[in-house]
């Protein structure tokens, strides 16, 4: 009995391994859905009242933060405060459910918000705020500590993987850390990430099919300043200090040219780990918001015509894909000349907030001639494809 579960347990974890290869062969970059973006998870002590009402404003709180992809959400504006104070206090017209759940020792309250009032909040407030559709973000994070240096995977034995998963979660930007198995070893090798070779990374990182890769160094010794004075060595001397930077490599959907270039953080020094990490984490999530956030402010009209919508349910699916963008507000057929179909799309924001989202869709693929002149008012053409 034991040897046919154990032979059924490897067949499993065959298939799931082959599945896993599989999905990490694909090279081109899609986003992630964040499926629960109106969801925030709070621990407790009890299940008392007090406590309760106290737990569920601080969920909105993070729900807030997780729409609005900024953490000073809440005061970035006189209007925003004004807004989101008044709707705190009055946090129960804005939740869906809440229930409890156990994690080890821990009790969490989980509550979920009503994705249509809050976002009618950011509108109020005149903010910007993110889709459900997010970019997936590579993780290539160096630990350096004396002479030793070490390339941290979600498994490592180390916190720092934790504190970006717990982040990934806070924040709603999907994150996640290279497997460092065999094929990452004989790929890449600690030099060129800690050299931080754009095209050795590039090529590394095709497996994971992410949209932006991230390289954070973390040194205890060779990224310390070198200070002229010893007397001005304070802090940077201290025992366990730390100095932490990020290099974030371009998107792939700008343009070659872009692509070439980096950007690089300044450094970030103190004894906390967990507080460098996490900062850094959160410029990060900062410029790659400032490429996706959808103004609520702006509304304007865009035209798109999808050149393969062969049936109606073609149609029927193309509609309600768009229609669940969140930077589109209304989908309006206009024109079905044989399979090219044209749509009238009322945008909250800008053409460049929904282009930028629809790079991120596996479903909905733009198509540029290569030889083709540019025109400016061309109307573009996506194809459709459900794989």
């Amino acid at each position: 009995m034991k040897l046919i579960c154990l032979s059924q347990m490897l067949k499993v974890f065959f298939i799931v391994n082959l599945f896993f290869c599989a999905l990490f062969t694909v090279t081109s970059a899609y986003g992630v859905e964040v499926t629960d973006l109106y969801v925030a998870k709070v621990p407790v002590s009890s299940q008392s009242g007090n406590e309760r009402i106290s737990a569920l404003k601080q969920a909105m709180r993070f729900v807030l933060v997780k729409v609005g992809g900024q953490e000073s959400v809440h005061q970035s504006s006189v209007n925003a405060r004004k807004v989101f104070n008044k709707a705190l206090k009055n946090y129960k017209s804005y939740m869906a459910q809440y229930r409890y759940e156990r994690a080890g020792d821990q009790i969490l309250l989980v509550a979920t918000f009503d994705e249509a009032k809050i976002n009618d909040l950011f509108s109020q407030a005149n903010l910007p705020l993110w889709g459900r559709l997010r970019p997936l973000i590579l993780l290539w994070v160096v630990d350096e500590h004396g002479l030793s240096r070490n390339v941290l995977s979600d498994s490592s034995v180390s916190q720092l993987p934790a504190i970006a998963k717990q982040f990934s979660n806070y924040r709603g930007l999907p994150l996640m850390m290279p497997l460092m198995d065999l094929t990452d070893l004989t790929q890449i090798n600690t030099a060129e990430l800690w050299g931080r070779f754009p095209q050795s990374v590039k090529q590394a990182s095709q497996r994971y099919l992410a949209e932006a890769i991230v390289i954070i160094r973390i040194s205890n010794s060779s990224l310390l300043p070198e200070l002229a004075e010893p007397e001005n060595c304070q802090p940077l001397c201290a025992q366990n200090n730390y100095v932490l930077d990020w290099t974030l490599i371009s998107p792939s959907r700008q343009s070659q040219a872009q692509q070439k270039s980096q950007q690089y953080s300044e450094l970030y020094q103190g004894q906390n780990r967990q507080n460098l990490i996490e900062q850094a984490l959160a410029d990060i999530t900062q410029v790659i918001y400032q490429e996706y956030a959808l103004s609520t402010t702006t509304q304007n009209e865009f035209l798109i015509d999808v050149a393969n919508i062969d049936s109606l349910t073609t149609y029927l699916n193309v509609s309600s894909f768009l229609e669940q963008l969140s930077s589109v507000q209304s989908v309006k057929l206009i024109s079905a000349k044989g399979s090219n179909w044209r749509f009238d799309l009322k945008l909250i924001g800008s053409q460049r907030s929904l282009l930028a989202s629809l790079q991120l869709s596996k479903q909905l693929r733009q198509y540029i001639d290569p030889l083709a002149a540019v025109e400016l008012d061309a109307v573009p053409v996506f194809y459709w494809g459900n794989k």
